[in-house]
C-alpha cells in the first residue's frame, strides 16, 4: 500500500488518512470473511435463526401478559408530584380525601362518574327527576360475588361524621329542585348560584366540577344560575387494599358502565357519558385488539411491495423471492425479540405496536443493500466470492448504522429516561436491532447463498427450473420466451452489467438523474428547500409537551367520548388543589393570616381558615391568642353542622392540657380556558416556589400532577438522545471516511430531517408524547440509516465532477433508498384505518420521517451536493498525472523496443 503526499499537505492529516484507510479496509475484510463463512455454511446459518425463532416465538404465546398500571407507564417516573403524594396521604389519606380532591380523569382508586347532557336549547336543571332516577338506579344496582349481593351502599366511601356514603353536593340540589318542582312552586324558588352555592344544610360547596354548560341570571350579582347542559356526578368506592374488595369494586364498575348503556336507550331526553376507574387501561389496550388485522395488512402491502421491487424482466437475475424472503427475515427476528421480551417477564403495552414498523423500516434497508450489492458484483465470480464481495460492500455501513440504532435507543432505555414506557420500548428496539442484525447476514444473507448457486446454474428465478437454450426458445410461442427468457440471449452481444435492466435503476440512471441535475432544476430545488425549513422552524416555535392521556387511546372509545365533553363543559375550573400546610402555623397572627390571604388570591377557596374568620367575624369574637384561637374553634365552630365536614382538614394534637393544630389543608381551585392542563401546569409552578421563600411551608397536591409533573423536561430528553447521537455519528465514522466533510454533510443531513419533522409534525396537531418522543429517536436513526450510503459514496467517488459523484452514488444506492421507503411507507397505510389516537400519532410521525428522508436523499442533497465541497478536482489532477506517467512508460518501452513498433 502507498501514500503520496500531496504538496502543502501536513504529515498529520497523511497519518490520519492512512489510519482511516486501514479501519475501512480492515472493516471490509472482516465482513469478507463473514460473507465467505455464510456462503460455506449456509444451511448453519440458515437452522439457527430459525430454531431460536420457534422456541422464543412459542414462549411469547404461553407469557403474553398485558401492562395494568397505566400511570407506571405513562406518568413520568422521578417527579416531585409522588413525594408530594406520599406526604400528603401521610397526613390526610387520599383514599377518605379523593371526593374533595377532585381529578378530571386521574381519580385514584376505583370510582364510577357519568355526565348527563342535555340537547342543545335545554336546561338540565328541570329534568331533576329524571336525573334523580338515574341516581336512585346506580344506589340501587347489586353485585353478586360469592353468593352474596352488593349495592353502592356496601362499597361506597364512608363519611367520619356519620357513616354515610359520600355523595356529589349537586344530588341535594337537585333534591330541592324536584321537591320544589311537586310542590308546585317555580324553581326559581330554589337559588343555585355558581360556582359555589348554599346547601339546604347551610353548608357552601362548590360545585364547579359537577355543572357544565351554565349561563347565568344577567345582572346578577349573587351568580345565579339561568341554565345549565350537563351535570356530572361520580360515585366514589372504598378501597382497602384487598383482592376481594378489588375485584368486587371491578364487578361494580361494569356493572356500572353496562347500566349507563342501558338507561341511554331508555332516557331519549338527555345523553349519558360514562367514566370508570378501568376505562383508561381498557381503551389504551383496545388499539392493539383494533390494530392486529390492519398490522397483518400492512405486512401483506409491504411482502408484496418488497417482491415487485426486487422482480425484473429477467428471470435469471430477477429475485423476487430475496424480496420475500428479506420481509419475512425481519418478521421472524421481530417474533424472537417478542419472545425474549415476555420470558424476561416483561409486560405488552399498546405503545409496542411501533416495534414492527421501526424494525422492519431498519431490516428492509439491510436487504436492499444486500440485493444492490449483489448486483454491483461481477457474474464471471463464483457465487460464494459474490456473496463476499456482497457483504464486504454492504456490511460496514449496515453495521454502523445498527451500532448507532442501539446507542441511540440503548440511552433511551437508559436510568435518564424519566417515562417508563419510552423506557420499555427502548429496551426492546435495542433486543429487536441485535436480533435484526443477526438474521440478515445470518438467515438472509444463506437465502441469498441459495439464490447465487442458483443463478449461477442458471436455474428460473421463480420456477427453479433449468432456462433453455436460445434455440429451444426460438421454436416456442412468444408467452413462453417471455418467461423463460433471462433478456439477454437475443443480444449479439453480453452487457457488461445486466442488472442495469431492473426497472428502478432504468428509471434513475436514464430519467431521474439527468432530471435532477440539471441546471435550470436546482434553483427550484433551493425555493422548496427554503420553504421547507420555513414550516420546519415555524413549527418549531410551537412545540406543545401536553401530557394528554388521550392521545394514547382509542379514538372511539367512551373515555375520548366522556373527555371532549368533560373538556367542553367542565373546562372553566381546574382541578381542586389540595394546599397542605404541615407544619405548626399560628393561625390567629395576624401577619400568618394576610400571607394565607395573599396565597389563596386569584383562586376560588374552599377553605377552614376563611370560614372560620368569618364565623368569628359575624359572631363578634375575639381570638387573638393561641388558646382562644383553638378554644373557639373546638367548641364552637366544627361542632356546628354546616362547618362539621371541616373537622377532615384539621389534624389537632394535645400535650398536656393545651391543644395544638399541627396540619391542615385547604382546597384551591382557578379559573381556567379551554386549555386546561397548560394553566394547570403554570398553576403549580407558580405555587411551589411559594412553599420555599413564604414562611408557610406547604405543599401543593393532585392526582393529576403525577401526569403532568415535569412532563417537559421529560419531552427534552429525546432531544438530547438525537445530539448526543449525531456526536456518536462524527466520532464513529471518523475513522471509516476518506473525507471529513462527509461526517458534516452527514450531521447537516440529519439535523435538518430531525428538525423538520419535529416542526412539521407540530404543525400537524401533533402533540409531546411517549409515541411522538419514540418516533423522534427513530426519525434521527432512519435518517443516518439512508444517508450515510449516499454521502460515504459521493465522498469516495472519483468522477472529474461533483454532478457524475452525485449520479453515481444516486445509481449505486438510490434504488436501494426508494425500495426501503417505498415499503415502508406503504406498509403504514393500513394505520390509518385503526380508530386510535395512538396510531394516529404514529401514521403522522412516520409518514413526516419517511417523506422527508425520501426529500433529502433524491432531491435536496443531489443538488447541494453540487454546489458545495468536498472538491473533486484533485481526483482530475490524479488521473490527468496516472495517464501522463502511462503514456511516459509506453514510450520508453517503445525506444527500447523499436521492433515491437513493426510487430504492432
Amino acid at each position: 500500500m502507498c501514500f503520496l503526499r500531496r504538496p502543502g499537505a501536513p504529515a498529520s492529516w497523511i497519518w490520519w488518512r492512512m489510519l482511516r484507510q486501514v479501519l475501512r479496509r480492515g472493516l471490509q475484510s472482516c465482513c469478507h470473511r463473514l460473507g465467505l463463512c455464510v456462503s460455506r455454511h449456509p444451511v448453519f446459518f440458515l437452522t439457527v435463526p430459525a430454531v431460536l425463532t420457534i422456541t422464543f416465538g412459542l414462549s411469547a404465546l404461553n407469557r403474553f401478559q398485558p401492562e395494568g398500571d397505566l400511570e407506571r407507564l405513562v406518568a413520568p417516573s422521578h417527579s416531585l408530584a409522588k413525594i408530594e403524594r406520599s406526604l400528603a396521604s401521610s397526613l390526610f389519606p387520599l383514599d377518605q380525601s379523593k371526593s374533595q380532591l377532585y381529578s378530571d380523569l386521574h381519580t385514584p382508586g376505583r370510582y364510577g362518574r357519568v355526565i348527563l347532557l342535555s340537547p342543545p336549547g335545554d336546561n338540565i336543571l328541570l329534568q331533576a327527576e329524571g336525573i334523580l332516577q338515574t341516581h336512585r338506579a346506580v344506589l340501587e344496582m347489586k353485585v353478586n360475588h360469592k353468593g352474596y349481593n352488593y349495592t353502592f351502599s356496601h362499597l361506597c366511601v364512608l363519611k367520619n361524621q356519620d357513616k354515610k356514603c359520600v355523595l356529589d353536593d349537586i344530588i341535594s340540589v337537585l333534591e330541592d329542585l324536584r321537591q320544589a318542582a311537586v310542590s308546585n312552586k317555580t324553581t326559581a324558588r330554589v337559588q343555585v348560584r355558581y360556582p359555589s352555592t348554599k346547601l339546604k344544610d347551610g353548608r357552601n360547596s362548590f360545585i364547579g366540577h359537577q355543572l357544565g354548560g351554565v349561563v347565568e341570571v344577567p345582572n346578577s350579582k349573587d351568580q345565579r344560575v339561568k341554565s345549565a347542559r350537563a351535570i356530572q356526578i361520580t360515585y366514589y368506592l372504598q378501597t382497602y387494599g384487598s383482592a376481594t374488595q378489588d375485584l368486587i369494586g371491578e364487578k361494580w364498575e361494569n356493572e356500572f358502565c353496562k347500566l349507563m348503556r342501558k338507561l341511554q336507550e331508555e332516557h331519549q331526553d338527555f345523553q349519558l357519558y360514562s367514566l370508570a376507574s378501568f376505562s383508561l387501561w381498557r381503551d389504551f389496550h383496545k388499539t392493539s385488539i383494533l390494530a392486529r388485522s390492519k398490522v397483518l395488512v400492512s405486512l401483506v402491502l409491504i411482502l408484496t411491495t418488497a417482491t415487485l421491487s426486487s422482480s425484473m424482466k429477467d428471470c435469471l437475475r430477477s429475485k423476487p423471492f430475496l424480496g420475500l424472503l428479506g420481509v419475512l427475515t425481519v418478521c421472524i427476528s421481530i417474533i424472537t425479540a417478542a419472545g425474549i421480551f415476555f420470558i424476561t417477564d416483561g409486560k405488552y403495552n399498546s405503545t409496542l405496536l411501533g416495534i414492527p414498523f421501526f424494525a422492519m423500516g431498519h431490516g428492509t434497508k439491510g436487504v436492499f443493500e444486500l440485493l444492490s450489492g449483489w448486483r454491483r458484483t461481477r457474474e464471471n465470480l463464483p457465487f460464494k466470492d459474490r456473496v463476499a464481495d456482497a457483504y464486504s460492500d454492504v456490511m460496514v455501513t449496515y453495521t454502523m448504522t445498527s451500532s448507532l440504532y442501539f446507542i441511540t435507543f440503548g440511552m433511551g432505555a437508559s436510568p435518564f429516561t424519566n417515562i417508563e414506557a419510552v423506557k420499555v420500548f427502548c429496551q426492546n428496539m435495542c433486543v429487536s436491532i441485535l436480533l435484526n442484525y443477526f438474521y440478515i447476514f445470518s438467515f438472509f444473507g444463506s437465502c441469498l447463498v441459495f439464490a447465487g448457486q442458483l443463478e449461477q446454474n442458471r436455474y428460473h428465478s421463480i420456477f427453479c427450473c433449468k432456462i433453455p437454450s436460445a434455440e429451444y426458445l426460438d421454436r416456442k410461442p412468444v408467452w413462453f420466451q417471455t418467461v423463460m427468457s433471462d433478456g439477454h440471449q437475443q443480444t449479439s452481444h453480453h452487457e457488461t452489467n445486466p442488472y442495469q435492466h431492473h426497472f428502478i435503476q432504468h428509471f434513475l440512471r436514464e430519467h431521474y438523474n439527468e432530471w435532477i441535475t440539471n441546471i435550470y432544476v436546482k434553483p427550484f430545488v433551493v425555493i422548496l428547500y427554503l420553504i421547507y425549513a420555513s414550516f420546519s422552524f415555524m413549527g418549531c416555535l410551537q412545540i406543545s409537551d401536553r401530557a394528554n392521556i388521550i392521545n394514547l387511546l382509542a379514538s372511539d372509545s367512551p373515555s375520548v367520548s366522556y373527555a371532549m365533553v368533560q373538556q367542553k363543559y367542565f373546562s372553566n375550573y381546574s382541578p381542586v388543589i389540595g394546599f397542605y400546610i404541615y407544619e405548626p402555623l399560628e393561625y390567629w397572627n395576624s401577619s400568618v393570616q394576610e400571607d394565607l390571604r395573599r396565597l389563596c388570591s386569584g383562586f376560588t377557596a374552599v377553605s377552614w381558615v376563611e370560614q372560620y374568620y368569618q364565623f368569628l367575624k359575624v359572631s363578634n369574637i375575639s381570638a387573638s391568642n393561641k388558646s382562644d384561637f383553638i378554644s373557639v374553634l373546638q367548641s364552637s365552630f366544627l361542632k356546628k353542622p354546616e362547618f362539621q365536614h371541616f373537622r377532615n382538614d384539621i389534624i389537632f394534637s394535645k400535650a398536656g392540657d393545651e391543644n395544638n393544630i399541627i396540619a391542615s389543608r385547604l382546597y384551591l381551585v382557578a379559573r381556567t380556558s379551554r386549555d386546561k392542563q397548560k394553566e394547570v401546569i403554570e398553576v403549580l409552578e407558580k405555587l411551589r416556589p411559594l412553599s420555599l421563600s413564604k414562611s408557610i411551608r406547604f405543599i401543593v397536591f393532585n392526582p393529576s400532577f403525577v401526569f403532568t409533573d415535569h412532563y417537559g423536561l421529560s419531552v427534552t430528553v429525546p432531544v438530547l438522545i438525537a445530539g448526543f447521537g449525531v456526536l456518536l455519528v462524527l466520532i464513529l465514522t471518523f475513522f471509516l471516511v476518506i473525507h471529513p466533510l462527509g461526517n458534516f454533510w452527514l450531521i447537516l443531513s440529519v439535523t435538518s430531517i430531525e428538525l423538520g419533522v419535529l416542526g412539521l409534525m407540530t404543525l400537524w396537531n401533533v402533540d409531546m408524547d411517549c409515541i411522538s418522543i419514540l418516533c423522534l429517536i427513530y426519525t434521527l436513526n432512519f435518517a443516518i440509516d439512508h444517508c450515510a450510503p449516499l454521502l460515504y459514496t459521493f465522498v469516495l467517488a472519483t468522477e472529474h465532477t461533483r454532478t457524475q459523484c452525485i449520479k453515481s452514488s444516486l445509481q449505486e444506492h438510490g434504488t436501494a433508498i426508494l425500495q426501503n421507503v417505498t415499503s415502508f411507507l406503504i406498509g403504514l397505510v393500513p394505520l390509518l384505518f385503526v380508530p386510535s389516537n395512538l396510531t394516529f400519532t404514529l401514521f403522522k410521525c412516520l409518514l413526516l420521517t419517511g417523506g422527508c428522508t425520501l426529500l433529502h436523499c433524491f432531491v435536496i442533497l443531489p443538488v447541494f451536493l453540487t454546489f458545495f465541497p468536498p472538491s473533486k478536482k484533485h481526483h482530475k489532477k490524479k488521473k490527468r498525472a496516472k495517464r501522463k506517467e502511462r503514456e511516459e512508460i509506453e514510450c520508453i518501452e517503445i525506444q527500447e523496443n523499436p521492433d515491437h513498433v513493426t510487430t504492432v
